[in-house]
């Protein structure tokens, strides 16, 4: 919708004061925004665009939030309150404008004033940049958390790396994935306070120079280091409705001088900033590409530096209250959100001893009680190593303590199991071989009095499968934490016309009390009330097909089913396996037009990683095959196949509203929880899924009746990838419905008879070895589809049971959540009213 005609009547009538006013009346709302158009925009107001208007309503925002932020502080040290430091490589924050609206309960005061502007309030919203400093669920993980953690007032701060550049822009150029650079910064963020105070040095390489204290303790100073400036920027997470305001602190790599000016007497502009290049370049980009060496590197650095950073930032508020650290754990809870952050370790270990001149005893109890660690995958390439050699040469000290701690730790492994070299070698932090690696899950392990799986499924085979050694070790030491997502942003906020249906019965509490969606059991039958549920379902489904014929320039039918799967492009989340079924469901339809099956959209989207070449592919299929059945006419409108290029959160939360049927069909002991599905159930689709992450606990939850499982679980893959006892050449000799799937990519029917172009998918959908196991699952996949397709053509049952998986998604906030962190594992008591 186009903005409407700006008048400038209310730029005439309220003048601006020249100083803030953070009231949340529509006038001072107004006021403010025209304060904040003219003295940091430098617009006249009866002239102002929508993009200055963004800008100015955005500072507005912020300056309520300051207020509250302050007092939330100033109640920590006033109540000497225990703080959570969450450290995370990733916070994937999406937009801000309209989450701190509703969290701060002004979204209906702001919307009139943006009207009596003379414009639309959604027009305003989709100026916003996707703050996307995250690659997918591990990062919007961290962002819902920080929403909880706000809203049930835990004393906390997120921290990691304000990345210039965040998750790379994705065009689909003739079907192939394209990246280019995500400069979301290029206009500056107005939700960010880059301070000029506290900053800090942050070392890398340089020296050792040892020495004995006067007690004979063993000292080391680090120097001739190269040193790069941390610069905190602070962006304000309000929860919901209860003037509590926490905050992410994100670090801007800055050089440690300005310029070299030496080289300006030999006459070298370009040497002359190339330090400071250098140094910047940490936090330019989320995530470098690591499999060369420089990207390796550029990756461990950034590691530290906003580890080294924080822990900077916790000394300086620890030290204001206390002369010593007695109480350093009791005061202090560091959570790891995987093993990024995982050099904090030997970081608080350095900073103990050698700069506060604890014993290592004493250092190392403070360690582990401070620290604990969140498990996020069962991928072994996910569990990162680096080389000692590396390591060594960028942070020298930190070796030392890591050998240091592997050792100490290794002599109490021999005393409990003496003479087992196996078990050595397997828990050692250190992994042997021609190049010596340090394990960083090891470390973690080691260094933290918690270890926690993200689901139940996923903690039992970190406990089995992964770390079993370690679970034997320290009995107690893993326990699971099922994520969750927060529902002011995926229900309040996504989908704000089925939010409306649920506050009219069961009134507004459940925004903060998700388990009270229950009473939404009773409504599942009442013919009335699923009217209502599927009026909107399909405003939000025409929504959905609005954003598909912009972004794609494909006409799609909102009353056809909806068949969705969004997530990052990978071999094990099998969007592969959802091709072969649109092929085999094409190929059926063009033997039988008059097949009677609901008309079905399917949808894809996601980003490969630059690298992943296969992943790539996988993308090109999908979009070939889309090109092929969008432009057959013997299928009518039986069938649809889109891939929505550049999938961001802002996309999402059109999406998952819009959806019918949620594909979560990852291999079973592949996926570690997943937040997707429960996103998609909160907004009412139903899941296809395998018995995989917390899919399991959703079909607990929702009931297997109101679910369509398939495939084998997590040991029945894990038997069939040893023992081979169905092979996909069986599989196809079996089933010819199969055999002329593979047999179409084969001969290139989607590749305008190119048989090179997907040779290399066809060879591992044959492979015997295929780890992810596609053609294994495939016939019992093809078959829960079916039952899909009966369920949808009743839809009376399918609307009953999209009522019931609402219903029952309370487990999945991630109020319950951080709820379990706070008290289980910080030790942190929760206030129980939220609002």
């Amino acid at each position: 919708m186009a903005a409407k005609k700006n008048t400038g009547q209310a730029g005439k009538k309220e003048k601006t004061t020249g100083t803030s006013i953070c009231g949340t009346t529509v006038g001072a709302l107004k006021r403010n925004i025209l304060h904040h158009v003219l003295s940091f925009q430098g617009c006249e107001p009866t002239r102002v665009r929508k993009g200055d208007l963004y800008m100015a309503l955005a500072y507005t925002l912020r300056d309520l939030m300051t207020e509250k932020w302050l007092d939330t502080q100033s109640s920590y040290y006033e109540k000497e309150k225990k703080r959570v430091y969450y450290l995370s490589m990733e916070f994937l924050i999406g937009r801000s404008l309209t989450n701190s609206m509703l969290n701060l309960g002004i979204y209906d005061q702001v919307k009139a004033a943006i009207e009596e502007l003379g414009f639309e309030l959604s027009v305003i919203v989709d100026e916003e940049e996707d703050a996307a400093l995250g690659n997918g669920g591990l990062g919007r993980l961290a962002a819902c958390f920080m929403d909880s953690i706000a809203t049930l007032k835990v004393p906390a701060h997120g921290y990691g790396i304000y990345y210039e550049y965040g998750l790379f822009n994705q065009q689909l150029i003739d079907g192939y994935q394209i990246e280019s650079p995500d400069n979301w910064l290029r206009y500056g963020s107005p939700w960010t306070f880059e301070r000029k105070q506290p900053v800090y040095p942050v070392q890398f390489y340089g020296r050792l120079s040892s020495y004995q204290d006067e007690e004979g303790n063993y000292r080391v100073h680090w120097v001739d280091t190269e040193d790069v400036v941390a610069i905190p920027c602070d962006m304000l997470v309000p929860g919901f409705k209860n003037g509590h305001v926490v905050n992410m602190r994100l670090w801007a790599a800055r050089a440690s001088r300005e310029l070299d000016l030496s080289f300006f007497s030999r006459g070298d502009y370009i040497g002359a900033v190339k330090s400071k290049v250098s140094s910047e370049t940490i936090s330019k980009v989320l995530y470098p590409p690591d499999h060369n060496l420089a990207g390796m590197e550029l990756r461990l650095k950034q590691q530290y530096f906003f580890v080294a950073a924080t822990f900077n930032d916790i000394m300086r508020r620890y030290k204001k209250k206390n002369t010593t650290f007695d109480k350093f754990s009791s005061r202090i809870a560091v959570q790891l959100n995987d093993t990024h952050p995982a050099i904090a370790i030997p970081e608080l270990m350095r900073l103990l001893l050698d700069e506060e001149g604890l014993s290592w005893e004493k250092s190392w109890d403070i360690c582990v009680n401070t620290f604990a660690y969140t498990n996020h995958t069962l991928m072994p390439e996910a569990l990162e190593k680096w080389d000692m050699e590396m390591i060594g040469r960028v942070l020298p000290r930190h070796l030392q303590i890591i050998c240091e701690i592997n050792q100490r730790f290794l002599d109490l492994v021999k005393i409990q199991y003496p003479g087992d070299e196996g078990r050595l070698q397997r828990m050692s932090i250190i992994e042997e071989g021609p190049v010596k690696r340090v394990r960083m899950a090891h470390l973690a392990i080691i260094g933290s009095h918690s270890v926690n799986g993200v689901a139940e499924l996923h903690t039992k085979l970190l406990k089995e499968n992964i770390f079993p050694d370690y679970d034997e070790f320290y009995p107690g030491k893993f326990n699971s934490k099922t994520n969750g997502i927060t529902p002011r942003r995926w229900l309040l906020q996504a989908n704000p016309g089925l939010a409306e249906l649920i506050t009219s019965r069961l009134g507004v509490s459940w925004v903060t009390d998700l388990d009270i969606l229950r009473g939404l059991d009773s409504l599942a039958d009442d013919s009335q009330f699923q009217g209502l549920w599927q009026a909107v379902k399909l405003a939000n489904k025409e929504r959905l097909a609005d954003l598909i014929h912009k972004k794609c320039g494909v006409s799609v039918d909102p009353r056809s089913m909806f068949d969705v799967q969004v997530k990052r492009i990978h071999e094990y989340k099998r969007q592969l396996l959802n091709c072969l079924h649109v092929i085999f469901l094409y190929q059926a339809l063009v033997r039988n037009p008059e097949m009677k099956i609901p008309p079905r959209t399917v949808i894809f989207a996601g980003k490969a990683a630059p690298s992943y070449w296969k992943a790539k592919r996988i993308i090109k299929l999908i979009t070939s095959v889309a090109e092929v059945i969008n432009n057959d006419p013997r299928i009518a409108n039986k069938l649809r196949v889109v891939f929505l290029p550049n999938y961001n959160v802002s996309m999402a939360e059109v999406i998952m509203p819009g959806a019918d049927l949620s594909e979560q069909i990852s291999t079973a002991g592949t996926e570690a929880s997943g937040t997707g599905n429960m996103k998609f159930s909160l907004s009412g689709a139903l899941t296809i899924g395998t018995l995989d992450g917390a899919n399991i606990e959703i079909m607990e939850e929702v009931g297997a009746e109101n679910i369509f499982i398939f495939g084998m679980t997590a040991e029945e893959a894990e038997y069939e990838r040893v023992h081979i006892s169905r092979s996909p050449q069986r599989v196809c000799e079996e089933n010819s419905g199969v055999a002329e799937v593979i047999d179409s990519i084969r001969t290139g029917a989607f590749s305008q008879g190119d048989k090179e172009l997907f040779r290399p998918l066809v060879e591992s959908l044959m492979d015997p070895h295929d780890p992810y196991l596609l053609l294994r699952d495939f016939d019992e996949y093809l078959a829960c589809q079916e039952r899909v397709g009966k369920a949808y053509l009743d839809q009376k049952k399918w609307t009953k049971m999209s009522i019931l998986n609402v219903a029952r998604m309370g487990k999945f906030s991630t109020d319950r959540t951080i709820r379990q962190y706070a008290e289980e594992i910080w030790g942190i008591p929760v206030e129980k009213e939220v609002s």
